[in-house]
Formats: structure tokens, sequence, C-alpha cells
């Protein structure tokens, strides 16, 4: 590694959560900002702040496992190519799959795509991706003539007018939240429209809570407003654009007047209006958008909505001005680039791109190449359930979880005969059913390129070795190629060998499609190995300035000259509006599915982090006070959500009118390796958008119910104890929490439970400790060997009851507990410690009781509070919640809390 990006202790590389693509400064048991790096200037959220945290080898994948047994690489390349072989041979190309994630590297994908559709010949490659922006990537294609994001970062801090449309970036893209927050200043203004008030309601002048669905009915109106009220630009519209009066007249018929919009959004006029003038008098106005647009049966639709009114303003690509897809992954815009959606090809070309088939073919040296796209990720896993898909490599991402109807998604997996997993972790829901497991690079060990949401390419540079057998993804495709006989073709030697050969295919791409083609990295083909390694963060489209540095491009179509045949934009007419999912007598509730703060996707790298499962412990539902009041829902006690296709989901209510009326919330990252029933996509209806495929992930239908419960209880054991609570509960409910020195659950059921007759199978062996008072339903027990804390059991009649665990966790690092600790365990807590309560800050650990005590103590502002407790004085996403307390948490109140 070159001493310019390598300290003793640290490295340059890039974070792999959200699609803001910070830097970061990395180094075993360390990480912080990179102040260098162009998206975060030294910021982290919670979740990259904890990194190091994650860089445990429990749970990790050391050596390829074939058929659940260990294996080596010569047996697990030859079967991986054995099967493929088969399946082309008899049954044809398209009988393999792959099944790729917007948390591979650009190089890996790369190989993934050539290996797949240019040399297997099927395809059918797609990726996780496809769940989380494809709505944009086909909107950005309709009016662009090509998936480009026109803007950068900066404009969302320069913009007059911020909104933000099913965008929670307080807790989604945190870094970039901190952008929105610190450019406030007199005269600007933020929009939020959202059916929920979120944490990042609280940046807003006006939140819009819309009725879910009906973000199109919103934007149309716009258009109609614009053009009543001389907020059009017609020069550039004349100048720029076709398409505009079929859309207007579109737009007209679904949206006539702010009262009708207001009418069918569930929305005071009076705001309706508000939004339109602010629109229309400010142009410097960003429009981001994110999940809550793009995961719904018309996402294509909603995106270009706003892309339209944003054409018909001639806001685009300007500084402060523009429509802002904000995206989910760290490199899901480098899956693009490479052709890793079903429907495209490769270097943003598509098969029906006139000589697209015959450039790559040429390029790669095949005659291989599909004729026609392949499926995309529902239609596909569909196929492999009917049993058309004989091979499917799944690569970084968890299918079982993450795709809706995921119990319909688990039977086709298990039907499949042979799923190839790679990936880094050995046990997620989906490396359950595969035949061949093989144990890739996770972060910090690998070494290639990732591109943000802002077109930004960055370096994710490898500062660990790898553990065991493990390989980088494109080590283990590229062999797999030569094992099928390919080798010529896939000799890569290094991440930038990959590169540069990606770089070229770029500017083919350019050749073949005209000179309008943005993507465009052809000048990085000629870097060098040093180059490479020297790469600092650029945004394409790329060229060399005359003294040969590398120069990126901030902005797109700021004069126009889209990459379309004629360089004119496209709007695209609405003309029906696609709600959908509508509740129904049996499903009266409507479920929006989400992110949370502290969680990325399916667990399977944060859950490692035990602080980062402190703010929410367990799988939730929150609820409006009055569907609570209705359902006979109680703050704190169990209810189950039972979706129109029967699936259900189990989790603690929280009351709060955050949520409209009607409507509930449920996280995405709970699974069957953290919870008995907390997986949300058991709930969502395989329902897709027409264009662009994607699922509808944020809008299901259910029913809602209390779970009776005659008990509940908190387990602690040592790690790696190997129990499984489902076998002390079968018929109850569970959610493991790891903690750092213990494993814990979260369990409850309805059956009677003699406590003293089987206390010592939950503990493991016979009780120490015990006190009970069993007609009152609440029991206590501890068993203790040699001194050392192996197992603790809490019982309560109410979850409220059940104290907090953080200092039994503490207990179980001694190696001989002393006699203070011995005589306070069952009261969960030191004879002088203090009940924290409720996590509010993962940066610093500070609870809601000390919180409310500081505010007591007249620490009445997030300033002073963050003098005092050190809260929200990192990455600032808990400062909504302190926020909240502050307003709620008079001095009396904050009296009685300790």
């Amino acid at each position: 590694m070159n001493s310019e990006h390598q300290t003793a202790t640290s490295v340059r590389t890039t974070c792999p959560y959200c699609g803001v693509g910070c830097g970061v400064s990395a180094g075993p048991g360390q990480v912080a900002g990179d102040q260098q790096h162009p998206a975060n200037q030294g910021r982290l959220c919670v979740k990259g702040s904890a990194l190091h945290e994650t860089l445990v080898p429990a749970g990790r994948l050391l050596q390829p496992r074939l058929a659940g047994v260990d294996s080596d690489w010569s047996e697990a390349l030859k079967a991986a190519s054995g099967a493929i072989r088969e399946a082309v041979a008899t049954h044809g190309p398209g009988s393999v799959a792959f099944y790729l994630s917007g948390q591979l590297l650009t190089e890996d994908y790369y190989v993934a795509n050539k290996l797949a559709k240019g040399f297997v010949g099927t395809p059918h490659v797609d990726t996780n991706s496809r769940l989380c922006m494809s709505s944009a990537v086909a909107a950005h294609k309709r009016a662009f003539g090509e998936d480009c994001v026109p803007g950068c970062y900066e404009d969302v801090e320069r913009a007059d007018l911020l909104v933000l449309a099913g965008s929670n970036a307080a807790w989604a893209h945190p870094v970039l939240y901190q952008r929105m927050k610190a450019a406030s200043r007199q005269g600007r203004r933020v929009v939020v429209i959202d059916p929920r008030r979120t944490a990042t309601a609280e940046l807003a002048d006006l939140h819009l809570k819309l009725k879910p669905g009906t973000d199109t009915i919103l934007f149309n109106g716009l258009l109609v407003w614009l053009a009543d009220n001389s907020g059009l630009d017609q020069g550039y519209i004349a100048r720029h654009c076709h398409g505009f009066e079929e859309t207007l007249e579109a737009a007209t018929q679904a949206a006539p007047s702010a009262r009708s919009v207001a009418e069918q959004c569930d929305l005071p006029v009076a705001d309706v209006e508000t939004f339109y003038q602010w629109f229309a008098q400010t142009p410097r106005t960003v429009t981001g958008f994110s999940q809550g647009i793009n995961q719904a049966s018309a996402g294509t639709d909603k995106c270009n909505s706003i892309i339209n009114c944003h054409l018909a303003t001639g806001r685009v690509g300007l500084p402060g001005a523009g429509p802002f897809s904000l995206t989910g992954q760290p490199n899901a815009m480098g899956g693009r680039e490479v052709g890793g959606l079903a429907n495209t090809l490769a270097a943003h070309m598509d098969y029906d791109s006139p000589g697209a088939r015959t450039s790559v073919a040429r390029f790669w040296g095949t005659d291989r190449i599909p004729e026609v796209p392949g499926l995309k990720a529902v239609e596909l896993f569909e196929a492999v359930h009917r049993g058309e898909i004989k091979v499917l490599w799944i690569m970084g991402t968890n299918p079982a979880v993450s795709l809706p109807e995921s119990a319909h998604v688990r039977e086709a997996l298990a039907r499949c005969p042979t799923v190839i997993v790679s990936d880094c972790m050995a046990e997620t829901d989906t490396t359950a059913y595969a035949d061949i497991l093989l144990p890739a690079a996770g972060w910090g060990e690998k070494d290639g390129t990732v591109t943000n949401s802002e077109r930004c390419i960055s370096r994710q540079r490898a500062f660990l070795p790898l553990p065991g057998e493990v390989k980088p993804d494109w080590w283990i495709m590229a062999n797999v190629a030569r094992e099928l006989g390919y080798g010529k073709a896939f000799d890569y030697r290094k991440p930038a060998d990959i590169f540069r050969e990606h770089a070229a295919l770029s500017g083919i791409a350019v050749q073949a499609s005209g000179s309008r083609r943005q993507f465009d990295i052809d000048c990085l083909k000629t870097l060098s190995d040093f180059d490479y390694e020297q790469l600092q963060p650029v945004q394409w489209p790329v060229s060399l300035a005359p003294d040969g540095r590398i120069t990126g491009t901030s902005r797109l179509f700021d004069q126009g000259g889209f990459a379309t045949p004629d360089g004119r934009a496209r709007l695209v007419p609405i003309h029906t509006v696609n709600a959908g999912q509508q509740p129904s007598s049996a499903q009266p509730l409507v479920v929006n599915a989400g992110r949370i703060r502290d969680q990325w996707h399916t667990m399977t790298r944060t859950a490692l982090a035990p602080r980062l499962l402190a703010h929410r412990q367990e799988p939730f539902i929150e609820v409006h006070p009055n569907d609570a009041e209705a359902l006979t829902l109680a703050e704190g006690e169990l209810g189950r959500l039972t979706g129109r296709n029967g699936g259900e989901y189990v989790g603690r209510i929280r009351v709060t009118s955050d949520q409209r009326p009607g409507e509930v919330f449920v996280p995405i990252h709970w699974n069957s390796q953290f919870a008995s029933k907390g997986t949300a996509t058991d709930l969502m209806m395989a329902v897709t958008d027409p264009v662009s495929g994607q699922p509808e992930g944020k809008h299901g239908v259910a029913r809602l119910q209390p779970v009776p419960s005659r008990w509940h209880a908190r387990v602690m054991r040592r790690p790696a104890s190997g129990w499984q609570p489902e076998l002390a509960s079968p018929a109850g409910y569970w959610a493991r929490q790891p903690l750092s020195h213990s494993e814990s659950w979260w369990l409850a059921g309805n059956q009677p439970v003699d406590w003293e007759l089987e206390a010592d199978a939950w503990l493991g062996g016979a009780a120490q400790v015990v006190m009970g008072d069993v007609a009152c339903g609440r029991f206590r027990a501890a068993r203790i060997v040699d001194g050392q804390l192996q197992a603790v059991l809490l019982v309560a009649p109410s979850a409220s009851e059940l104290p907090d665990l953080a200092w039994l966790d503490q207990c179980f690092e001694a190696e001989c507990l002393s006699p203070e600790q011995r005589q306070c365990l069952l009261a969960a807590r030191a004879v002088d410690g203090e009940n924290t309560g409720a996590l509010v800050c993962s940066c610093f650990q500070v609870g809601e009781n000390q919180i409310a005590k500081a505010i007591q103590a007249g620490d009445d502002s997030v300033e002073a509070l963050g003098q005092a407790l050190k809260c929200g004085t990192n990455c600032g996403s808990c400062i909504p919640e302190l926020r909240g307390l502050l307003s709620n948490c008079s001095a009396p109140e904050a009296a009685e809390v300790s």
C-alpha cells in the first residue's frame, strides 16, 4: 500500500453502508472519517463510526463448504463450474442465474456480468439494487436518455428550497442529512413529503403527511399549478424538452387543482398551496427522493413526476437545483455502470442500444451474449420456484429476507437443484440453502472501487489480511471462469486489471452510442497500478486535463444536451395513479416498512456491534394512538401483523402520533437469525412496478392483533453457548440481542411455565441464586460456575418490568464475581448504580433517564445536553430525539424518572 494512503495505523477507504459513499480512515481496531473525502469531509454516522466493532471473527465463513461439509478451493471451484457446465449443456444457458449485490465492488460486479452474459450466455443477472433504485434508473432513462443523476451533494447545501420526498435522510443517509442541516440559513426552506413524521421532519419548515401512494398526484398537481401561475420556464421547455403538452394534459386530468390534490392526498389545502408557491418562487430547488418514492408499484411514474417539474422549470444540473436520487447501497451505481441489472448489457448500454451487443461481444471476445434481457429479481425467483433455473449463484446478499413474499423465496431456494452462495458470513437466512458455500472477502479485506449517489468513484482499499481461505469475489469468479475454459478472458491478477478494462469499455460505449453518452471513464483505461492505487475520488464523466490531471464533472445537463438522439429531455405523461395495495376489511391497515437509524439491511454486519442494537433492541410496530386504542394495544406489549399472503410479523408495540391513523410502520432488518417472526418482507406481496420491475417494498396491507402473553422474560448466557430459544419456548416470541460480553434474548409466551422446575434448562445448569414470587408471575435466577457468571433468567408479567441489562452484561466479563456483584445479581444493578433508561445516543451510550436528569438540572437545549453528556455531538443522528425529550420532559417529569 502506498504511503500516501497508509500510515502506520490507517488506510483511506470507503464506508460499506449507504449510498452517500463516505470516506473512512481505517485500521485494525479504529475508524475515523476521512477529512479529505468530498462526500463526508470527516463526518461519520453511528454505523460508520462503529465499523471497527464489526471486524470480529465471530460468524465468519473461512473456508468453502460443499453440502454443509468443509472443503477446499480446488473441490469448490470444480463443483461450481461443474454445476454450471451441466446446466448449460442439459437445459441451456438460461437455466443459470446470478443474483448480485450493491455490496460488491465495481470490479467484482464487472467480472460477474462478463462471466454471466458474455461467456455462460445467460441474460439472468440481476441485483438486490433492483429492490432500492431501479425505478429511479428507469425514470432517468425515460427523461434524460441515460441513467444519470444530474447533480451533486453540494447542491443540497446550495438549494434555497430542499424538498425531501420519501426520504428519511436523518436515518438512511445520516451524513448527507448533517450537510443539509448544517446548510440551514435565513430564507432557506425544507419541505418533507412523507406519510410518517420521521427524524428528518425535524428539519422541515413544512411536512406534507400525505396519504401513501399519492405522490404522483402531488407532483402532477404541482406541474398544473406552475402552468396556471406563470411558474414554467417556457424558453427552456422549447429549447431542451419534448412531451410537455401531453404531460401537462395528463397532469391536469389527474390533479386539476390544489384543492383536488389536497382531497386525494389527504392534506390541508393551505399546505399544498404553500408548497406549490415555495417551489414556484425558488429557482434553486433540489428534490431529493429515495425509497419512499422508488419502492412502489408506480415508482417509475413517481420519479418521473418529480423530474417533470424540474424540467418544466429548467431546474436540472444547475448549482442548487435539480432532481436527486438518493441511492440506498454503497455501490448500487457502480453495479449500474457495469450492467448489473438484468435489462442492461454493460457500460450503460441496453440490449436494444444500436450496435451494443456487437460492440461488447467484440470487446470481450465472445459470441455468447444473449439477444434479449433477463429476468428481474422478483421474476427471477419465480422462475427458480417453477424449476426453470437449475443453478443460482447469489453473491453478497440475503434474498431469503430482503425480497417480498420471502417465505415463497425460501421455498424457491429449497427447490433449486444447485444454489451457490458467496458470502463473508457463515450463517444467514440465505446461506442455509447453499449447496456450495464460498468464503468471500468482507469490508476491510476488499480492494477496488465504488460509485456513490453523486457519481463519485472512490477507492475502497484493504487494510486487513484475508483470513482463512477467504478470497475476493472477483478472484472466485475468475477462477470459476478458468474451470469453464474461459481463462484467457479472465486473466486478471489484481483489481486494477479489471478497472482498466471496465474503463476501456465505457469508451467503446461512447463510440457506439454517440457523443452525448455521459458515463465515460475511458481516460482511466491507461492508469498504471501506481495511479490506480493513488486514485482520488472523482465524479464521472471523467477527462484528462492538459497537464495530465484527472478531472471530474460535478453537474450534468447544465446547458441541456441530454443523452438522447436529439439531445432533448423527455417529459413523461403520468396518466393514471397507482396508489398501491389498498386495505380491506380483512387487512384494514397500510404497512410501511423501512430502515432504522443504527441498523443496515439484514443485520449480518451491524448486529456484530452490540451498541448498534441498543437503540432499537427488537422488532417493533409503530401504531397511531387511535388504532392502538381501537385494537386494545398497549405500549410495550406485543402485536401480530398478518398480511394478505398469510405472512406474519410479531413486534413490540410503539404508540406514536408520528403515524397516520390506519397505518403502521415496521423495520426491515430483523430475520430468522434474530427474531421468531420479525421478517417484514413476509408481509409484503410481490407486486412490482411495470416499468422498472422494482417491488412495492414499502407498502403492504395487514391486520393487527395483540399477542396474549402470560409472561415476559430476558435470558442472558455466555457467548457461543449454543442455546436455542425456540427449543425452550416453541410457541412463543423471541428476539436475540447480542451484548458486549453475553448473548441475550427477549422472550414471551402464553403457556404456563413452572419456573422453579424449568429454570435450570433455560440456564444451562443448576441455578445458584434464585428469587421468585410465583403468585405474581415474577422469577429471577442466575447460574454461577467457579465464581464466573454463566447465565441469568429474569421473568415478569410485563416487559416493562424487565430491567436494563447493561450492568449484568458487565458481570459476564468478570473472571470471578465480586461479593458485591453476586449480592446485586438479581437486582440487575449495582447498589448505587443508575438505570440509564432506553438508549438515545448510540455514539456515547446515553439513555433517556440520564437526559431527563440533565434537563431537570437545567440543561435545556441540545447544545447544553451535548456539553453535559456528549450526546448529539458526534454523528448527530440522535438530535431529533433529544429535541423530542426536551419538548416532552418538563422538570417535574424529569425528577420522577430518577
